[in-house]
């Protein structure tokens, strides 16, 4: 059997548009001698399309496509994802379904049985999960049809009660089929490598596997579907981080034509998270992943020009050089806005690194818009000392010129801040924590220097003395985050720590870190969530990062 893998990059809620891909890759499909076309999960109206399950006309326009789908493969199978109606009263009135579709009809739906309700996902919130298991028959084959979740309930702590490929084992299957949207995080291309292994093995069959590619407001899906034979070696790892399109020739002993990547190995029955922070870690994945979710956030909500503020520090040049990769150098402004306490080699730093890049630029002073914010203010704070309100003023006059320019020319503002300031709440609300969309959020700041290198791995496109000198804020005389933060190697290796391995205080006071600063860090990262909540989408390159995917209570006492 010829088995067609459709990796594509879908847009929530456009389902003509998504319909329209899905025709045309059938056609090639078709063209190519396939029997079969697999498509990723909820392929028909996008992954993951939340809340608007709830709304009738979505589902009408969903089924709509299914039709129009069925009508358009004649000769060959497909099996695509959308959702389905429960007929049942009782239970949730959807099911997040793969749909088999042959000789212009609907021949089988599967239902997926593991509904994830951790991290970024929440089925459970839409979906009932399958009563029944059977594999569907085509061309005197037997599929046994899985979606995304159902293959990953293998290991030592499972999640869910029972495996959906037992039950469907029981019908004799030949070969295995899952249709994913499985998201990019820097520690998951070997997970999810592992687990399909891990599931040939187990089951002595075969696996096709086709994963969701693209960027969907914060969540970045990286493609990389994957083809196993029967004796578990890798035939095929598609492309990252971009559509593809493979035919592979499926024989009865369980073989697939084509060389071989991998030969089969053991794999571990449960795949961890690095315990130790390395901010090194698959930093080319990480790249394109962000410039991935920048691109695909400007494509898909219609804009095509960014703005961003520019202060010759380390987390501004990187988002600056990551944009212009994603959207062009031409697409992208970048506003310098020197205040009484910026320094001169800022300046000069942030202008070159525009020139490197070949990006527009502006320099604003912000000095007599902060000396109006002071007269005004002078009869409330009268010759009350300085403080953090006169270094936020300066921030959020940043922040209000940044919008304004925005608002006139139709920019989407690019945030700067890394996820080591929102963490501990080093940042300034509506000012430098203003944004449409974060590009270092879920990037530690010895990341965004890990990034800075890589940026300049071939010639020095941000200024060397961007990434040597000392981070500062420059919101008052001689300021440096060390002031007000441990030093970065050693606060992101404890936020880690308790952020992705949820670890508590004894625990990470355990692994040698200072006791004080221990809980020092845990206070700050609890007693800011409040900032973290009024904060813009953040694009997900890690096991957890802040947003959907870490939901805190904001008025909690723990730790704080």
């Amino acid at each position: 059997m010829k088995i067609f893998l459709a990796q594509q990059n879908y847009h929530i809620g456009n389902i003509e548009y998504n319909t329209q891909k899905i025709l045309e890759a059938i056609s090639r499909a078709d063209a190519a001698g396939a029997d079969l076309v697999v498509f990723s999960e909820l392929s028909v109206c996008g992954y993951p399309p939340r809340d608007f399950l709830y709304f009738n006309d979505f589902i009408l326009k969903c089924e709509a496509a299914i039709s129009t789908i069925a009508q358009h493969a004649p000769h060959l199978g497909v099996l695509v994802g959308a959702p389905q109606r429960n007929p049942v009263v009782m239970g949730k009135d959807l099911f997040n379904a793969a749909w088999f579709l042959h000789e212009g009809e609907v021949k089988q739906v599967v239902h997926k049985s593991c509904l994830p309700t951790y991290d970024v996902f929440d089925e459970d919130r839409y979906f009932e999960p399958a009563r029944e298991w059977n594999v569907i028959e085509f061309k005197e084959w037997r599929l046994a049809v899985t979606v995304c979740e159902d293959i990953w309930n293998l290991g030592n702590n499972p999640k869910y009660r029972y495996c959906p490929m037992d039950m469907l084992m029981q019908h004799h299957p030949d070969v295995m089929i899952n249709l994913s949207a499985s998201p990019f995080d820097y520690t998951h291309d070997e997970d999810r490598k592992a687990i399909v292994k891990a599931n040939v093995l187990k089951y002595n069959l075969p696996m096709f596997y086709c994963n969701a590619v693209g960027s969907q407001t914060e969540i970045v899906f990286d493609g990389t579907s994957l083809v196993f034979d029967k004796q578990a070696n890798l035939c095929a790892s598609m492309k990252r981080f971009e559509e593809d399109e493979q035919l592979f020739e499926l024989h009865r002993d369980g073989t697939i034509h084509g060389a071989i990547l991998e030969t089969a190995a053991q794999v571990p029955d449960e795949e961890l998270d690095p315990v130790e922070f390395n901010p090194s870690l698959h930093i080319h994945s990480v790249y394109q992943a962000l410039v991935n979710g920048i691109r695909d956030y400007f494509g898909k909500m219609g804009f095509s020009k960014a703005i961003l503020g520019s202060s010759g520090g380390i987390d501004s040049a990187v988002t600056l050089a990551l944009a212009c990769e994603a959207l062009g150098a031409e697409n992208v402004t970048a506003v310098l806005m020197p205040s009484p306490y910026s320094s001169q080699h800022s300046v000069d730093d942030a202008v070159q690194l525009s020139q490197n890049l070949n990006n527009p630029y502006h320099i604003l002073s912000i000095q007599s818009v902060y000396e109006s914010f002071l007269d005004t203010l002078h009869p409330l704070f009268k010759d009350l000392p300085f403080n953090v309100a006169e270094e936020n003023i300066q921030s959020r006059s940043r922040g209000n010129l940044l919008m304004a320019i925005a608002n006139k020319f139709n920019y989407i503002l690019l945030n700067t801040s890394n996820k080591s300031e929102l963490a501990t709440g080093y940042g300034t609300l509506y000012g430098d924590m203003a944004g449409g969309i974060s590009v270092l959020g879920d990037c530690y700041k010895t990341q965004v220097y890990a990034l800075a290198k890589y940026i300049n791995r071939e010639q020095d496109i941000i200024p060397v003395h961007i990434i040597q000198k000392a981070p500062s804020a420059e919101l008052r005389p001689n300021q440096k985050d060390s002031d007000s933060l441990p030093e970065y190697d050693t606060l992101d290796a404890i936020l880690y720590q308790y952020i992705e391995r949820t670890q508590g205080p004894q625990e990470i006071k355990a692994m040698g870190f200072n006791e004080a600063l221990v809980d020092k860090t845990l206070g700050m990262v609890n007693r800011n969530e409040y900032k973290r909540n009024q904060f813009c989408p953040i694009i997900r390159i890690s096991p957890k990062a802040f947003g959907v995917g870490r939901r805190m209570p904001i008025v909690g006492k723990y730790l704080s």
